[in-house]
């Protein structure tokens, strides 16, 4: 197919242009690439997403993720919570040329508590990169992340991160990945040493050795006839050359030529090493990259599938931000462009709501950042102004009338009630709490009884609490205080797929914003004494999208 097809060869730099195109459709989809960047915390994720923007030549300086007075802050850690405490809590979408290609990072949260925005980060994707830590390998929520991944069916590229501290062995390193996730790695590039005899890096496919000295950015490269050429023992120590060629040996022996379909299908994932921290090796996977990411691809629909080649425009909502900019109170849709081209000002029909609607604020990112657009096609993240028509989920076409695949929520574990010291503020409160349930950040439940006016909200983990209350005092100045609730659970009865109001047992019943009931229990037995009292019933983790 065409989508696998449309490789490019790699080593080559542009700098980083205008992203409108004068190219026909064709050419502008096959060179978009989509990928999104997992990891679990603190495995440098927000770092070598910095490194790959300074690479490219989108930004001049590379920030830190909890820089030090005077130090530029990480491009794609935007918000203010996320600078204070060096963790990244939203995902952002970012756009950059090279290599002749136009592509969409989609940097994702690494803690848990935000999983489900990176959940849905990831179905936009069409490619992964998987940042493993190399002192700590395969970690809990790069399992997590890796299996959305393989069910997604995505290939993953893998980024062996801070071979400049000491850490596990390459090899043990790739037994860890194999034997933890699944998936076999194929080492495209094999380092020299590691920690403070870190010294460089061999390709294994261009036969080069790049050594690399602690404060020089650029590394020095030498031509070599092979990893047994013995000019390497010229530049580097004996006992390194001497781990190197064992390992060596081993690889050549396990290793056959790199199989491009298998890493299509994700059964095989090319493997580079390096330090994001001090831009080693970084700029070897983004050739990596670009050589073999896979363009925009065919994409499941409720009448079968849409090319990303169809002449008609597609697309769907994955992410829904508000207060980017603070002063204005907007609010963002972001939607992945998944077939045809899109043109500002253009009409569209949205799905849900049956209705057209007319799409004239169109922008794309660098996170907060934002360039008006004229134009963008399959593969590319477009951020629309929204004024309350979309929610996460939301199918809008050109042609046809069809959905995507729904985008499933998760069930929230945490619960609690929010109450405000001025009651003057009451509306402002709802408001917010409103807006951030859009976002998908928090849940929204409503008691009958009481109504708008008092919700239940529920999360997944305590970090989203904390970022909830300190959005609203940051964004909306409200000084708010949580009462926590005793629920754990949350489930939707559901009989023959309907949702059900009555249930014996009299458990009491809520309702989530899209006025569908739910059950909030406060501890697994109860659920399980609902199932005994309630046979054919079925209590579903998640409400309808």
């Amino acid at each position: 197919m065409w989508y696998q097809e449309a490789l490019l060869t790699p080593h080559c730099r542009e700098a980083c242009g205008s992203p409108m195109s004068s190219g026909s459709l064709s050419e502008e989809v096959k060179r978009r690439r989509t990928f999104a960047i997992i990891s679990h915390p603190d495995a440098g994720k927000t770092t070598i997403t910095e490194k790959i923007l300074y690479e490219a030549g989108v930004i001049r300086e590379a920030g830190e993720v909890k820089g030090k007075a005077g130090t530029k802050a990480a491009t794609s850690d935007w918000m203010t919570l996320e600078q204070q405490r060096g963790v990244s809590i939203t995902s952002s979408a970012l756009q950059l040329n090279y290599a002749g290609l136009r592509i969409n990072l989609l940097d994702t949260p690494g803690h848990k508590d935000f999983g489900e925005d990176t959940y849905r980060t990831l179905i936009a994707a069409d490619s992964a990169a998987m940042l493993i830590d190399a002192a700590k390998g395969v970690e809990t929520q790069t399992r997590k992340l890796y299996e959305v991944c393989r069910l997604r069916k995505i290939p993953i590229f893998t980024f062996a991160n801070k071979m400049d501290r000491e850490g596990k062995e390459p090899l043990e390193l790739i037994d860890d990945v194999e034997n933890t996730l699944g998936i076999r790695c194929y080492p495209m590039t094999w380092p020299i040493g590691m920690g403070d005899r870190f010294r460089g890096l061999f390709h294994r496919q261009l036969n080069r050795v790049y050594l690399f000295t602690r404060g020089v950015e650029e590394p020095t490269i030498k031509e070599v006839t092979g990893w047994e050429d013995p000019q390497i023992s010229d530049w580097i120590e004996p006992e390194l050359v001497a781990k190197f060629h064992e390992d060596m040996e081993l690889l050549e022996g396990a290793l056959g030529p790199f199989d491009t379909a298998e890493f299509l299908a994700g059964e095989v994932s090319p493997m580079t090493f390096g330090s994001a921290k001090f831009c080693w090796g970084v700029d070897l996977f983004l050739d990596l990259f670009s050589q073999y990411a896979p363009a925009p691809c065919p994409r499941r629909v409720s009448t079968g599938q849409v090319d990303p080649l169809d002449a008609k425009f597609s697309g769907f909502v994955f992410k829904i931000q508000a207060n980017m900019d603070k002063k204005h109170r907007d609010r963002i849709a972001f939607i992945r462009v998944c077939s045809g081209k899109f043109v500002r000002g253009m009409k569209v029909h949205h799905v849900r709501l049956d209705r057209e609607l007319r799409l004239t604020y169109a922008s794309q990112f660098q996170a907060r950042e934002r360039e008006t657009i004229d134009e963008a096609f399959a593969g590319d993240i477009v951020g629309i102004v929204d004024t309350g028509y979309f929610q996460i989920g939301d199918t809008i076409t050109e042609g046809k009338i069809f959905e995507f695949d729904k985008i499933p929520r998760f069930s929230p574990e945490i619960f609690g009630r929010l109450s405000v010291k001025d009651p003057l503020k009451r509306k402002q409160l709802q408001k917010g709490v409103q807006q951030l349930s859009e976002e998908g950040m928090i849940q929204r439940f409503l008691d009958p009884v009481v109504g708008l006016q008092d919700p239940i909200l529920g999360v997944v983990g305590e970090l989203q609490l904390d970022v909830l209350m300190f959005r609203l005092n940051d964004e909306y100045a409200l000084d708010v205080r949580l009462e926590r609730l005793p629920y754990t659970v949350a489930r939707w009865p559901r009989l023959e797929g309907e949702p059900l109001k009555d249930l014996k047992g009299g458990a009491r019943i809520f309702y989530d914003d899209r006025e569908e009931p739910v059950l909030l229990l406060e501890k697994e037995w109860d659920l399980r004494w609902l199932e005994r009292e309630n046979p054919g019933v079925s209590f579903h983790i998640s409400g309808r999208v």
